[in-house]
């Protein structure tokens, strides 16, 4: 009764402060002080009457109640320390409490940090939040802001102060890698401190298993029955604390408490473990960010340090080192559970023991040796894989030529050869997966095996109980985890000691301007008001050791005009606009600039490091808007990319795209100017890129503006433009400051200013008149060119298709998904309406299914041989472990009955005869396991091996191909993606995932079944059991891949903003946007970090959860067979065998669930490739069989078209209608028309790229629609108006089917103008060409793809907008070449520069699919209404 009393009164003052403290009445505080004092004097007294009367800690009571002494003691200190601090009851003045700034933030939605501590442990804050999941899906708004002290700001400060001081600790020595890790550790060492102790009390807790199961199952085999008389101590009876701890049903109650305790202290570990992991890389992103934004640029242009380098950093070594901090727990958590553990094998088992667990110790090593060599087999797949993906990547941009040259196969097979490599390469990866898992699995078996057989054998009088049995059958599978674990805590420190070493190199680079020179103000009025910036006998070099790039500068830059710089090709223009803008090293020489530059304008700076002699030179240098040579575009839409951070005013918006002419290229977008560009969105043309850029300087309202040759990738009408509306109305007129890098001379006269450069030296500085009086040859000389740029300028046309020429592509790949967008858009508003409602709870119900079709395919896939072996391999190795612990039930059971039975008989024969039976049985079971892991482990493997091989010739067979449509409406990127994500994907991931999931369920299955099977009565509480579980993993499934996307797609923004700061370093600096651009960081790492730290919490909370069931399991378990036993229904082995099975669904349940989670994660990429393999192929089949088609067809090159009619999709309105002409052998047409004309459709007609749904074409007397596609494509020569050449040798990109001599090669090269070329190149035909041509111009880069034409040899030859990148005089030779060399073949030319096809035999004129005129070129020009004859008016 007082216990019962003690109880309820502990439960109501409990409630009783919970109510104080949510309606914040403290005064109410004084009645529980009156309690406490009360309840813990009472208590003394009665602990003190113990002692008197010598009841000491062998009785149970004396035990209870000097810990209520300790816990009330504990209880009032706490009471009246409350009061004390915060001033109640007793203080007239309280002190006010307010509530953390986090969470008066609605938008801080983590609580973990603030919620009271049952809350904490078991993370029942996320009930509501797994809840909503499974109503509407989970974004960055609902899982809100990071709480102040998780941010990348807060965590970075602390990091810096750390490494401050130990800077100013060692200032002698450099920054090395052993001060990173002090102030890592300085930072961030006391979470890890508290999460070592969590995972170090919850080791210990965890041998309370074994320890319990020994003294139920010792218990029970006695009967649980032997009551000693009680004692009478002043007059109420005593129970000894032996005798309460020796009752079963007491140790499956304290076993139940221990668990729950171990498995709560287990999941804290982990947690802040993981939460200052990802604080740290928050941090260390922030530090390696900031010293980007002050890395000396010839770091970056002198390959010291690539974009490529720091991005790895970023997204590898910053994640080792998160990882590390994850795993760093277990350093000191390992060695004391394998100590502790060996200890009681020890008490339990004797000298025998230590020989199992000495053959565990012993296969640690090779375990790391498996370990090392699975890294490196990752590491050589993930070379093939990177090699398999460009190859790829450059098959799919060139797809359209490779189509249209019927080269489909060369590539595929050049794509296949890479596979084989990778999947050699992933063979090894499989094997040693594999040997892993078959390790995992057998080593306890081998180590049980052989403990068992030696203590049974070799200890004659050992004691061979179940009791002892199954607590060491616990122990042995508690020691193997942290042995499992070694080798990946091992591997993992190594990582990070590597990335922290990679680190220190980083941080100690060169940072930018680190001398600063004093005396570099203005100083006299004059000046501050005339000059911008000025440089005296400058001296300016890229590397400190070398020469320098830039020397006598001496040049002034007057203010509010125009100063252009001029000089040839690598005289240092661009430099010098560096070198003045602070980004080359200075050697000397003075730099000085008016300040007067607004702080608006500047943006306020806000770093947290300390000012560096850098930021103290921003402040006299203000803003100025800066396009460099090459275009830096961000990845955001055009009008974020032109605004660039600054306030959007629409007139001034308006007014810059239209000097920039982007208008037109907008319209075309399919979003306008919302159109996300850069690495995610459409790839503009160069001109496009340069032109945007340039508009970005132009937006900005700084009063300087450098402009670096913003001509060189535009034509001479869009320049005109730029030069007029843009560069002298819009800056000049304003009085800005100009400076304009250009090689178009014919704009000097514009001038206020020139700077004429020569080899890093300045050859004149003046006015255009001072350079015509002083410098009169060089004047002459400028002269010539400018006449000769304005005779180019007459010759270039002057019709409305000019400033559309790069826009022509870019059309045709928008037109095909504006038109789908305009064909669905009525039926879209429609559908919408009506099945919003059902549309959402479809969409949830799909959320929450598991793809098991996709699993299926997966599975089926595989084969009919290897699927049986892979589902019977699994279930009869788990038989076969039931098996060799129910042997173990058996034999221990016996053992003892013979120890205990009362005959007169030689005991150690009969416990020979016994032993030697039973252990030949255990010893083949054992084997058989063995065997069955390794049969299981290499099925999962090989089914892994056999899927991804069909899966990805499957899908490179379906691309490659599908018909140019599907590569028109469908993203690049996507593509790509499916090619190396989920390829990656299939081939790494999901095998092992299989294999756990199959493990780990089974595992469950058939402890319950063994559970069930020792007491059936346990299958009535497994009911409500399995309930909860399913409900608990479905809600969780859903919530937990919604993370998880959330979790990788905010990595993208983040990764992607490194790289571009990386590659606009200068763009940044000289915009003075640093801090801009730090802000976006730091929003960027923190949403980041808030779905990491979400999708943490999510995987506690499913633990916590399944843990506690496990619990349960136990806990009825333990009861049931307790009961079972003592009422001589089953034996003591069997509850030995039930416990032990019992403690491992604990274990292995919130495996199942999240191996789960992530399968259906990852069967994504299998419904993904699977969607793709649904692609329908273009039809290459031919009514005509290969005898039927001549060998040289076609010999003549006659063409007639018939009423042809042609559109892109069977769904979109028709591009050519009901054309018809006839082409004779020989004859050179050409055909022109505006940009949307059909004139490109007129042309892959000819091809069958198109559908032709009426008419047809009929070439040397064959209707093209008769033949196979290979056939048709590779008897016609085509080339595109983009030049596309493929990384290899020239040799390849001219004739990859290996077909020609030498000298057909070479007479190629003579005729596209490029033998001069190529015979200045290392190796002549076998010289390199990089990816996409890069190492060579875009006009020699479009003479390639004239020769690769020339190369064919047929006898018709179709040139679509082919001279559009070539310069005026090549393109004169070209024709002239094309006469004569094809004088005997038929050309079809599609004009883009009308004076082109002037000399046509014949000339088509279209306009929207239809031909407007057709006839010979004079008697078009002799019509004066004629279209023709328009076209050509306006180009002269």
């Amino acid at each position: 009764m007082p216990a019962g009393m003690a109880f309820l009164a502990a439960i109501t003052s409990v409630v009783y402060y919970h109510n104080i403290e949510t309606s914040n009445f403290p005064k109410l505080l004084i009645a529980l002080l009156f309690y406490w004092t009360l309840a813990f004097i009472t208590k003394t007294i009665k602990f003190v009457k113990f002692c008197d009367n010598g009841v000491g800690f062998s009785q149970l009571r004396f035990c209870l109640t000097g810990l209520l002494v300790v816990l009330y003691g504990m209880l009032l200190a706490v009471e009246i320390n409350v009061i004390r601090v915060r001033r109640y009851v007793f203080f007239k003045t309280p002190k006010e409490v307010k509530p953390p700034e986090d969470l008066q933030d609605l938008g801080v939605r983590f609580l973990q940090p603030f919620v009271n501590l049952l809350s904490k442990g078991t993370y029942w804050w996320m009930n509501t939040f797994i809840k909503t999941a499974h109503k509407k899906p989970i974004d960055l708004k609902t899982i809100g802001k990071l709480p102040i002290a998780m941010r990348a700001l807060t965590n970075y400060i602390r990091l810096n102060e750390a490494f401050e001081a130990q800077k100013n600790k060692r200032s002698s020595s450099p920054q090395g890698s052993r001060s990173i890790w002090r102030a890592l550790c300085c930072a961030f060492g006391r979470p890890l401190l508290l999460s070592s102790t969590f995972r170090i009390l919850a080791d210990l807790l965890g041998f309370a298993g074994p320890l319990c199961i020994s003294g139920i199952v010792h218990n029970v085999g006695k009967g649980n029955n032997t009551i000693r008389p009680q004692i009478k101590i002043l007059g109420v009876f005593f129970i000894s604390s032996q005798e309460f701890l020796s009752n079963a049903y007491v140790l499956a109650v304290l076993l139940f408490f221990a668990l729950l305790l171990q498995r709560t202290f287990l999941q804290a570990s982990y947690y802040v473990a993981i939460e200052t992991g990802i604080n740290l890389r928050g941090a260390i992103q922030t530090k390696i960010y900031n010293k980007i934004m002050q890395l000396s640029t010839s770091n970056m242009s002198m390959g010291e340090m690539t974009a490529g380098q720091i991005c790895n950093l970023v997204a590898i070594d910053t994640n080792q080192l998160m990882w590390f901090f994850f795993l760093c727990p277990n350093l000191w958590a390992m060695p004391v559970q394998i100590i502790v553990g060996v200890l009681l094998l020890y008490y339990l088992l004797g000298i025998s023991a230590l020989i199992g667990a000495a053959v565990i110790i012993v296969l640690a090593p090779v375990q790391y040796f498996v370990a090392t060599k699975l890294s490196q087999a990752q590491r050589s797949t993930l070379e093939y894989s990177n090699e398999r993906l460009k190859k790829t990547n450059e098959m799919l941009r060139g797809i359209k030529l490779l189509k249209l040259y019927a080269w489909e196969h060369i590539f595929h097979s050049s794509v296949e050869e890479t596979r084989q490599k990778e999947m050699t390469s992933l063979k090894s990866f499989a094997l040693y997966t594999s040997i892993s898992i078959f390790m995992n699995a057998a080593i306890p078996i081998a180590a049980v095996l052989i403990t068992f057989v030696v203590h049974a054998h070799l200890t004659r009088k050992a004691d061979f109980s179940p009791s002892v049995a199954f607590a060491s059958l616990s122990l042995f599978h508690i020691l193997v985890s942290p042995l499992f674990l070694l080798s990946s805590v091992v591997r993992s420190t190594v990582k990070a000691l590597v990335s922290v070493q990679k680190l220190s190199e980083f941080l100690s680079s060169e940072e930018i301007g680190e001398e600063h020179d004093k005396s570099s103000e203005l100083r006299t009025a004059d000046n501050h008001s005339k000059y911008q910036a000025v440089i005296t006998n400058g001296f300016f070099t890229w590397t400190p050791e070398g020469p320098p790039a830039l020397s006598n500068i001496d040049i002034r830059i007057p203010q509010g005009q125009l100063t252009m710089i001029v000089g040839q090709v690598g005289c240092g223009k661009s430099s010098l606009l560096l070198a003045i803008l602070g980004e080359m090293q200075k050697i000397s020489g003075n730099i000085s600039w008016t300040s007067c530059t607004s702080d608006s304008e500047t943006g306020e700076d806000f770093s947290p490091e300390k000012e560096s002699p850098v930021d103290m030179e921003v402040r006299k240098r203000g803003a100025v808007a800066y396009a460099s040579q090459k275009p830096w575009l961000l990845n955001a839409t055009v009008e974020e990319n032109i605004t660039f951070e600054s306030s959007f005013n629409k007139q001034r918006y308006k007014a810059v795209i239209d000097a920039c002419s982007l208008q037109p290229d907008i319209d075309i977008l399919p979003h306008g100017d919302q159109t996300q560009i850069g690495e995610r969105g459409i790839n503009l043309s160069g001109g496009q890129r340069q032109r945007i850029s340039v508009a970005r300087a132009l937006y900005q309202q700084t009063n300087v503006v450098f402009l670096d040759d913003p001509f060189s990738a535009l034509d001479i009408h869009l320049s005109d433009h730029l030069m007029q509306e843009g560069i002298l109305k819009m800056l000049r007129e304003d009085k800005r400051t100009v400076v304009l890098v250009t090689h178009k001379l014919q704009y000097l006269p514009h001038a206020d200013w020139i700077i004429a450069m020569k080899d890093g030296n300045i050859q004149r500085e003046g006015t255009l008149k001072d350079i015509q009086k002083s410098e009169t040859e060089l004047f002459e000389h400028w002269k010539t060119l400018m006449n000769r740029q304005d005779q180019e300028l007459e010759k270039e046309t002057t019709i409305e298709e000019n400033p559309v020429l790069e826009r022509t592509n870019l059309r045709r790949t928008m037109y095909s998904r504006e038109a789908l967008l305009k064909d669905d858009e009525e039926d879209e508003e429609e559908v919408t309406e009506s099945d919003d409602e059902d549309n959402l709870s479809s969409v949830l119900h799909q959320r929450a299914k598991m793809p098991w079709r996709a699993c299926g395919k997966y599975l089926s896939a595989a084969g009919i041989l290897l699927l049986p072996l892979l589902l019977l391999s699994q279930l009869l190795k788990h038989t076969v472990m039931v098996a060799i612990d129910y042997c173990l039930a058996l034999w221990s059971e016996h053992a003892i009955s013979m120890r205990i039975e009362p005959e007169t008989r030689n005991c150690s024969q009969c416990a020979e005869f016994d032993h030697s039976q039973y252990s030949k049985v255990f010893s083949i079971l054992c084997c058989l396991g063995i065997v069955l892991c390794l049969v299981t482990s290499i099925a999962v493997e090989w089914t892994g091996l056999k899927v991804t091989k069909k899966l990805h010739s499957s899908l490179l067979n379906k691309i490659i191909l599908a018909p140019m449509r599907f590569f028109e409406t469908t993203p690049l990127g996507s593509i790509l993606n499916r090619f190396s994500a989920d390829c990656n994907t299939i081939d790494q991931h999901i095998p092992a995932t299989l294999e756990c999931l199959s493990r780990s369920t089974l595992l469950c299955v058939s402890a319950l079944a063994v559970i069930s099977y020792v007491t059936p009565m346990f299958l009535i509480a497994l009911v409500p059991l399995a309930i909860m579980c399913y409900f608990i993993q479905k809600y969780f499934r859903v919530a937990s891949r919604d993370l998880q996307q959330l979790d990788d797609s905010t990595q993208l923004p983040l990764l992607s903003h490194f790289s571009e700061t990386v590659e606009g370093l200068t763009t940044i600096r000289a915009f003075r946007y640093e801090a801009k651009f730090r802000q976006k960081l730091l929003e960027y790492t923190d949403s980041n970090n808030i779905a990491s730290l979400f999708l943490t919490a999510a995987n506690r909370w499913l633990e916590v959860r399944m843990e506690y069931i496990g619990a349960c399991v136990v806990l009825i378990a333990a009861v049931t067979s307790i009961t079972s036993c003592l009422y001589n229904k089953i034996t003591s082995g069997l509850v030995g065998l039930g416990l032990t099975y019992a403690l491992m669904v604990s274990n292995y349940l919130n495996w199942m669930v999240r191996n789960l989670a992530d399968m259906e994660i990852q069967l994504g990429a299998v419904k993904r490739i699977n969607g793709l393999l649904k692609t329908e192929a273009e039809n290459y089949e031919g009514l005509l069989s290969s005898s039927q088609i001549p060998q040289n067809w076609p010999d003549r090159g006659e063409i007639q078209i018939q009423n042809l009619s042609v559109r892109y999709d069977s769904n979109l309105k028709p591009v050519l209608k009901h054309v018809n002409a006839h082409i004779s052998p020989g004859q050179k047409i050409g055909i022109c028309g505006r940009t949307g004309s059909g004139k490109s459709s007129f042309s892959l007609a000819f091809f069958r790229m198109v559908d032709t749904f009426e008419g047809r074409i009929i070439i040397d007397g064959i209707d093209i629609a008769k033949l196979p596609l290979q056939t048709l494509r590779s008897r016609l020569s085509i080339i595109l108006q983009d030049p596309i050449l493929f990384s290899g040798t020239i040799r390849f990109n001219l004739d990859p089917e290996k077909k020609c001599t030498d000298s057909m090669l070479w007479e190629a090269l003579e005729i596209a103008q490029l033998k001069h070329v190529v015979k200045a190149l290392p190796g002549g035909l076998d010289a390199i060409v990089t990816e996409g041509g890069e190492n060579f111009s875009q006009g020699q880069r479009q003479l390639f793809c004239l020769a690769r034409a020339f190369v064919r040899k047929t006898s018709i030859f179709i040139m679509d907008e082919a001279t559009a990148s070539i310069d005026m005089a090549t393109e004169n030779i070209l024709q002239k070449v094309v006469m004569t060399a094809f004088a005997d073949r038929t050309v079809v030319t599609i004009a883009h520069r009308v004076h082109t096809i002037l000399n046509s035999d014949l000339v088509i004129v279209m306009k929207r699919g239809v031909i407007l005129e057709y006839d010979k070129p004079e008697v078009l020009l002799e019509q004066e209404d004629s279209v023709f004859a328009s076209f050509v008016q306006a180009d002269k």
